[in-house]
């Protein structure tokens, strides 16, 4: 009898356990569910989206927490970018330049010294021409940079991206997107970037635990 009250005592803390780890996060307060997530292409990997610009300072900070996850994230996890305007033409500058530097397949390589040149050098980036100043010490000519800059390719992406960003219901950044499901943002739930990559751990688990 006293091994059948220690079983029953074991899995009901067992249970309370699991239960506890499931309600770690809530949405709607941690996180929020998407509700008309943008179309995604079949893939068997989770996809976390980092919707960013470089002219955010709080994505300036937050750019070493990314770093720091992406080395350690899962291998079916794979991890892309979004630059946002948000109507503002600097914004929209930077953003376009991502897009053209995605294109022209130097965007990874480039990233973090573009963050270094606006909040470390304290450069300006106020043309196009500036724009390519910087990307061609990234193996791009500065007239291709700018002829891929102007072209219809970009003017599409970078339309899809800022639509994407609305449909995700992307007020501000820093923000992280998971599976084109969840998004998660800085709040008073979500203190510090620490406790938002967390939250998008905790995402991806339970992504991977729904398949």
């Amino acid at each position: 009898m006293i091994e059948k009250i220690t079983l029953a005592l074991a899995l009901l803390l067992g249970s309370q356990l699991v239960i506890a780890q499931q309600e770690k996060y809530q949405e709607g307060v941690h996180y929020f569910k998407i509700v008309q997530p943008p179309v995604q292409t079949d893939s068997d990997s989770i996809e976390v989206i980092e919707v960013f610009s470089y002219a955010c300072s709080h994505c300036n900070t937050f750019e070493p927490y990314m770093q720091s996850w992406e080395s350690n994230k899962p291998d079916n996890v794979t991890l892309s970018r979004i630059p946002v305007g948000f109507g503002r033409r600097a914004w929209e500058l930077l953003a376009q330049g991502y897009i053209t530097a995605e294109l022209m397949g130097i965007a990874e390589q480039s990233h973090v010294p573009m963050m270094d040149a606006i909040w470390k050098q304290r450069r300006q980036f106020r043309t196009v021409d500036d724009l390519a100043d910087f990307y061609s010490g990234f193996g791009v000519t500065k007239e291709t940079f700018v002829s891929t800059f102007k072209s219809f390719a970009t003017d599409s992406m970078m339309r899809k991206s800022q639509r994407d960003a609305q449909l995700f219901g992307v007020t501000g950044t820093p923000t992280l997107v998971v599976d084109r499901q969840y998004r998660v943002g800085s709040s008073q739930a979500v203190a510090n970037f620490d406790a938002m990559l967390d939250v998008v751990d905790f995402l991806i688990a339970k992504e991977l635990a729904a398949e």
